[in-house]
């Protein structure tokens, strides 16, 4: 197998890349640099869904092809085609799902070397990557956001011994194999070309004491330039100090007399470093607080347009300044006033963007367009703009691309810090560099720093972490673009972890326009995955934007191998649209897992009331005899079986929560069922079982222990876990509807058949505050008649009471179960039925849930305010299995959006029937 890239020691040593030789590292850039030129000419190429908004040469500048590329990177098939294994179905691999800390590293000088929205460090991806994959295997994340992932399959390689032996003996206690160490190839994608820059400049090799040089003369030469603006007396009158900060205050007017109002210099207490609630007016002396002030929009000259520009009026409160080592503290001076006057009068430097901000289609438009903030430029008083000015433009001067890119890496980091968004907190303990995370926000307290202030540390941080990361060259490969359009070949990648956007919770693109105009290149937000009403994007439309991504990563995972999804969000529909669009792309669940932050332990996820934590979800693409079974078979009911026994392979046989065994939730009837239905909708096919029939047979064809299924090899090996624990594991139920009540209820009389008046007190402890809110609450007595038995103390004590009773009473032990002090104890008492009879009690009772389907089909006017769940998933399952999507949608559009979102059953066969009807099924 040939080399796609070398690594070299420097950039004159020779390089091999894509099998040309070139004399040294530039000399393979340069090549490529003009590949990719002439891509950018063709318009069919700039065409593509997620390609980047920008000019040829601004996407070339921030390009280092065929590493990365600031847009969809043309060499990706190449780098599988040298680096990846082809998809072997007769390769023995087999892997359960993992648990993992998606917290731990986020104090690692690495993870804190360039901050990012969100993003998951890559100490905590580490174990992921050495579980599921082996040295040299290829892995993606197509929502790479700062590049962790690459950061992580690089780290497997590199990790120093220390870390290597803390993981050995954590896999070694938990009675793991030791991990294979070394380093896995990987491919990064994101949307956003700030993020993939960031990511190059985590993944790609760089000569760090050549930055550290550049560094210091960048910020050397910014002194000798700029050094004046921030200079300032101390109180001696003749000592020059060095600004750390200057603080402005926003100032406003007294409502009573209309006199103007330095917030800061009126509230702050100087010595407690506090704001008062209240505080007299200068001038009238009328008592204030900031919601009686008004604010002032002051009349400018717009630096870069020339027009006329309103904005909120900042005034200088206080200096923090240093002499030698000491820090001092100051009202501005006439001579600083003179100095910022000075300042403001000369030109914007061309370095400086003047973009305009999308404020339309901005979910924070509202909050910067009111106080005049609407362009780049804007966010940047004069001192500020001068400093950022001159540091991109030495950044960018540098001869070597290399270090030219890791200058701009550590330059960028001060656009936020230098920027308006920058808060003075005086109680804060570092006082500045506030800003608030994944938001635009102009605060009333500006701390506008020196850049050495703000990247003095920063450079000797950088350059200390990046000593200590070693990344080999050609290990990874970066792409720009949409996850739902990947340059790869189908059943290539041997593991995906990935951190995709969830819901609402931060706006990529938006967050991103400040620095990626700096760039000159900002990113396409038509196929971003949010939920943003300025953008047109609801729940759904983001269901099957993620939808199309995880169709795409199903395409490119290699058939039985995994993939671990990071998800963060707190609204349980935004749960169930993530679920139904990783089935419906054609991944199955294994395992969901939430660390419990007060044990330290993972715990299995059994509702939607989890949600509130970050969740790992664990899915896999079944291999593909499984799919080539099912276009033979059909919807069989042998298809259903040999879905189950797929299954049942990629789960984990037993896990350990403190030294005692955990139910695994995956391995419950009742989950199985939930799992083979979602396949075969996902396959557009009726489910050939009702779910007693499935339940029935499920038990009779696998062996069941403690509530779970196995397979008949997985057993020996779950009961000598069994034997070695003190108790049987016992599953978290969490009722919240009818479904989940009946679940209950079934555990309950499973484990001990009981009296109407000895279920109803612990039943009622139940119906909590966890319960859905259009959802009927169900009588007890209703659910006992419709899906339950009970003894009336005719005839034999049936098996599962007589069971019950002789392990719990002594004096009933060895009784027969006609004896009259059996038949006694045993009357009146609810138990779960076996088998047969319990496909009675279902039919019996799926003709009832249809009849009162009916009603809701026939319901006139206004939405439903209340309704079974029950009704609604039965009505569903019945109109799909019968083709009539048309009903479906129908009564769909007569319950609360929220109701079909938070419902995981119904928003996949809703779904399904819009798909259908779409597509003129």
């Amino acid at each position: 197998m040939s080399t796609l890239f070398k690594s070299t020691k420097g950039d004159n040593a020779p390089v091999e890349c894509l099998g040309l030789s070139f004399p040294n590292d530039q000399a393979r850039r340069d090549h490529f640099l003009k590949l990719l030129a002439e891509k950018l000419k063709d318009p069919e190429f700039r065409k593509q869904d997620g390609f980047p908004q920008g000019t040829d040469e601004a996407i070339l500048a921030m390009s280092n092809p065929p590493y990365y590329t600031a847009c969809p990177n043309p060499w990706l098939a190449d780098f599988v085609k040298h680096y990846g294994k082809p998809y072997d179905p007769n390769e023995p691999y087999r892997r359960e799902p993992l648990a993992i800390d998606v917290s731990v590293g986020k104090t690692d000088p690495i993870y804190k070397a360039h901050s990012y929205h969100t993003k998951v460090p890559h100490l905590a991806i580490v174990p992921s990557i050495l579980h599921y994959t082996e040295p040299g295997d290829l892995v993606l994340d197509g929502f790479a956001g700062s590049g962790m992932t690459g950061v992580a399959a690089q780290w497997c390689g590199s990790a120093p011994a220390s870390y290597r032996h803390e993981i050995e003996m954590a896999w070694k206690k938990e009675g793991r194999p030791a991990p294979k160490w070394g380093a896995r190839r990987v491919i990064l994608n994101d949307l956003s070309p700030a993020a993939t820059f960031i990511a190059a400049n985590y993944n790609l090799p760089f000569d760090v004491d050549a930055f550290a040089r550049a560094g210091k003369q960048l910020l050397d030469e910014l002194e000798a330039e700029i050094g004046w603006m921030y200079e300032t007396l101390h109180s001696d009158g003749k000592t020059k100090g060095r600004i750390e900060y200057t603080v402005w205050s926003e100032v406003f007017t007294c409502p009573e007399c209309a006199g103007e109002v330095n917030f800061l210099d009126e509230a702050l207490d100087q010595d407690s470093k506090r704001v008062h609630d209240t505080f007299p007016c200068p001038h009238c002396s009328a008592e204030l607080n900031k919601d009686r002030l008004e604010r002032v929009l002051e009349n400018r000259l717009d630096p870069a347009t020339g027009e006329p520009w309103q904005r909120v009026k900042f005034k200088p409160s206080l200096i923090v300044y240093t002499v030698g080592k000491t820090r001092y503290e100051k009202a501005p001076d006439a001579q600083d006033l003179a100095a910022i006057a000075k300042i403001e009068s000369m030109p914007l430097p061309a370095a400086v963007p003047t973009s305009r901000f999308p404020i339309e289609d901005m979910y924070h438009g509202s909050r910067i367009a009111p106080k005049g903030f609407t362009r780049i430029h804007h966010f940047f008083l004069p001192r500020a703009a001068q400093a950022m000015g001159k540091l991109w433009e030495k950044a960018k001067a540098h001869p070597d691309a290399r270090i030219r890119a890791f200058l701009l890496f550590m330059v960028e980091q001060a656009i936020w810090g230098l920027s308006v968004l920058n808060r003075y907190s005086p109680t804060h303990f570092s006082q500045v560099n506030r800003m608030l995370n994944g938001v635009y926000y102009v605060a009333s307290q500006h701390a506008e720093c020196s850049p050495w202030y703000n990247l003095g540390g920063k450079l000797d941080r950088l350059v200390k972490a990046f000593r200590n990361l070693k990344v080999g060259a050609g290990q990874t490969a970066i792409s720009t673009g949409t996850a739902a359009r990947l340059p790869l070949p189908d059943d290539s990648v041997d593991y995906i972890f990935t951190d995709p956007p969830f819901g609402e919770n931060i706006y990529y693109a938006d967050l991103n326009f400040l620095v990626e105009s700096w760039h000159g290149v900002t990113t396409d937000a038509k196929p971003e995955a949010i939920i943003d009403r300025f953008k047109h994007k609801a729940l759904p439309e983001y269901q099957h934007l993620m939808q199309r991504c995880f169709a795409e990563y199903h395409r490119v995972l290699k058939p039985g191998r995994w993939m671990t999804v990071v998800f963060s969000n707190s609204k349980a529909s935004v749960w169930n649209a993530i679920q139904v669009a990783l089935q419906q792309a054609g991944f199955v669940v294994a395992e969901v897992t939430a660390l419990d932050k007060v044990q330290g332990s993972y715990r299995q996820v059994t509702s939607t009331t989890a949600v509130k934590q970050d969740l790992v979800i664990s899915a896999y693409k079944p291999n593909g005899g499984l799919e080539q079974r099912f276009r033979e078979r059909g919807a069989s009911e042998a298809s259903a079986w040999d879905f189950v026994q797929t299954h049942l392979k990629y789960l984990p046989v037993a896990k350990t929560k403190h030294g005692e065994l955990e139910f695994i939730v995956e391995r419950d009837p009742r989950r199985i069922y939930d799992r083979m239905v979602a396949w075969f909708v996902r396959h557009d096919a009726p489910v050939p079982l009702s779910s007693d029939e499935f339940l029935s047979g499920l038990r009779s064809r696998f062996p069941e222990r403690d509530g779970m299924m196995f397979l008949p090899e997985q057993v020996a090996e779950y009961d000598k876990k069994r034997a070695q624990a003190a108790q049987a594991p016992q599953i978290e139920l969490f009722v919240c509807d009818e479904r989940s009540a009946i679940d209950w209820l079934t555990d309950f009389l499973k484990r001990r058949p009981s009296t109407y008046q000895e279920i109803h007190p612990e039943f009622t402890t139940q119906l909590g505050a966890g319960w859905k809110k259009h959802e009927a609450k169900p009588e007890l007595m209703a659910l006992l008649e419709n899906n339950f038995l009970k003894y009336d103390g005719s005839g034999e004590v049936p098996s599962q009471i007589h069971a019950y009773l002789s392990s719990n009473f002594k004096e009933l032990r060895g009784l027969e179960k006609s004896d009259p002090r059996l038949i006694t104890k045993a009357k009146d008492r609810w138990f779960v039925p076996d088998p047969n009879k319990a496909q009675d009690l279902e039919k019996k009772r799926e003709k009832a849930l249809l009849k009162e389907f009916e009603q809701y089909q026939q319901h006139s006017g206004r939405k439903l305010k209340e309704f079974r769940l029950e009704v609604l998933r039965a009505g569903f399952k019945d109109a799909w299995s019968r083709k009539d999507y048309q009903t479906i949608i129908k009564v769909a559009q007569k319950i609360p959006d929220e109701a079909l979102q938070e419902d995981e059953k119904l928003l996949l066969w809703y779904d399904q029937a819009l798909t259908r009807m779409e597509a003129g099924g």
